[in-house]
C-alpha cells in the first residue's frame, strides 16, 4: 500500500483503509459497513485491515475487573492516531462515552435489535430460563445482565465466560460446564445463528447496554473529507436514541465495572428513555423513565463544518436541536437518579467489583 492510493485504469483511486477487531463477528460487522459504503460511493476502494484488542487478548479476566475503559477500541484508534487507517468500526456498546482528543464518531448505522437473547445448551433446547433446572449455570461476562437476572431468576448461578461468539458457543455446546449463555441478539443474528436464540429478554426482563445493537463508524476529527464520506451511513433515529443513552451513562459516570442499562423507544416524535442502575447482586436497584418531544429529521439538513461533539457523536446532518433535546433528556434522568441516591448503589457496587 502505498500513501493510501491505489492505481487503476491509469488514474489514482483513493484507497480507504478500514480497521477493524479480527474477530469473525467483527469481521461480518466491518464488511456489512464497507459494503454500505461501496454502494454509496461506488468511485472508492476500501482495504480492511483487522487487529487484536486489549479485549481480545486477555481473556482469562472478567471485563469489568481489566481496569481499561477502552478494552475493545484502543488499538484501533492508536491505528488511526498514526494514519495507518482511515476509519474503524466497532460495536457502539464498546465505545466509551468520552473519546480520546482528535476523535469522533462520524456514523451510527441503524440500529439492529438491541434486546439480549439466551442460547441453551443442546439438551435444554425448548427451555426458559424460568424452566431451567436449580442451580443451572448461565454463562455471561455482563455485570448488567447478572444484576438483572440474579433476582428475577435465584434458582440460577452466573458465571462469567469470556471469548469471542464462536468459542462461546463451542464452551456452551461442547462442554457440560453451562446451561444456557447470554448474548446480544444483534450479533447472533449478523452471524447469521439466529436459530441458536432460545428466548429473547425484552427490556422488561433484562434492560440492554447503552449503544447495544448499532454499528459505529470512528475517524480522526479533523479528516473533514472521511467525515463527510461516513457521514451518509448515520440512521437519524440510532443517532437519537444513542445520543440520550450515551448522555445518561456519561452523566452517572457508569463504565464496563457498574451495572447500568437502558430502554429507548422513538415515537411520535417524543422520545422516551428508561433507565437504571442495579448493585451487583440485583438486590438494590433503581429505574426511572423520561421523555422528551424530538422531530426525527427527514432530510438531511447539512450543518457547519466544526460541529462540536455530543457524547463523542458527530451528527451533522441531524439538525442540532434535536441533538440537544437528547442529550439533554440524558442527562435529566441521569440527574433524577443520581438525586434519588444512584451514586451510593454505583459506589456501592464499584468497589465490590474492584475487591473481588
Amino acid at each position: 500500500m502505498t500513501g493510501g492510493r491505489g492505481e487503476e485504469n491509469g488514474s489514482k483511486m483513493r484507497v480507504i483503509r478500514v480497521g477493524t477487531r479480527k474477530s469473525q463477528l467483527a469481521r461480518i460487522q466491518t464488511d456489512t459497513v464497507v459494503a454500505m459504503l461501496k454502494t454509496l460511493h461506488p468511485g472508492m476502494q476500501f482495504e480492511i485491515i483487522a487487529m487484536s484488542t486489549t479485549g481480545d487478548k486477555i481473556l482469562d479476566t472478567a471485563l469489568s475487573k481489566i481496569g481499561e475503559k477502552s478494552l475493545f477500541t484502543k488499538e484501533l484508534e492508536y491505528a488511526l492516531e498514526k494514519n495507518e487507517v482511515d476509519l474503524v468500526v466497532h460495536s457502539l456498546k464498546d465505545v466509551p462515552t468520552i473519546l480520546p482528543p482528535g476523535f469522533t464518531i462520524g456514523a451510527i448505522c441503524k440500529r439492529e435489535n438491541p434486546c439480549d437473547a439466551v442460547v441453551f445448551h443442546p439438551k435444554f433446547i425448548g427451555k426458559t430460563l424460568e424452566t431451567l433446572p436449580e442451580k443451572s449455570a448461565v454463562g455471561t461476562s455482563s455485570l448488567r445482565r447478572v444484576a438483572q437476572l440474579q433476582r428475577k431468576f435465584p434458582h440460577l448461578e452466573f458465571k462469567s465466560i469470556r471469548g469471542n461468539l464462536n468459542t462461546r458457543l463451542r464452551k456452551l455446546d461442547e462442554q457440560q460446564d453451562f446451561s444456557a449463555i447470554i448474548l446480544a441478539v444483534a450479533g447472533l443474528q449478523r452471524m447469521g445463528w439466529q436459530n441458536r436464540v432460545g428466548q429473547i429478554l425484552h427490556p422488561e426482563e433484562c434492560m440492554y447496554a447503552v449503544g447495544q445493537g448499532a454499528l459505529a463508524v470512528e475517524v480522526r476529527a479533523k479528516d473533514q473529507d472521511i467525515l463527510e464520506l461516513v457521514s451518509v451511513l448515520h440512521d437519524p433515529e440510532t443517532v437519537l436514541r444513542c445520543i440520550a443513552e450515551r448522555a445518561f451513562l456519561r452523566h452517572l459516570e457508569g463504565g464496563c465495572s457498574v451495572p447500568v442499562a437502558v430502554h429507548t423507544i422513538m415515537s411520535d416524535g417524543q422520545l422516551y428513555l428508561t433507565g437504571g442502575v442495579w448493585s451487583l447482586d440485583g438486590s438494590d436497584s433503581m429505574q426511572e423513565t423520561m421523555q422528551a418531544t424530538i422531530q426525527v429529521p427527514v432530510q438531511h439538513e447539512d450543518g457547519p463544518e466544526d460541529d462540536p461533539q455530543l457524547v463523542g457523536i458527530t451528527a451533522r446532518n441531524i439538525p442540532r436541536g434535536a441533538q440537544l433535546a437528547a442529550e439533554n433528556l440524558g442527562i435529566s434522568l441521569a440527574s433524577l437518579l443520581l438525586n434519588k441516591g444512584a451514586k451510593n448503589i454505583l459506589d456501592v457496587a464499584r468497589q465490590l467489583n474492584d475487591v473481588h
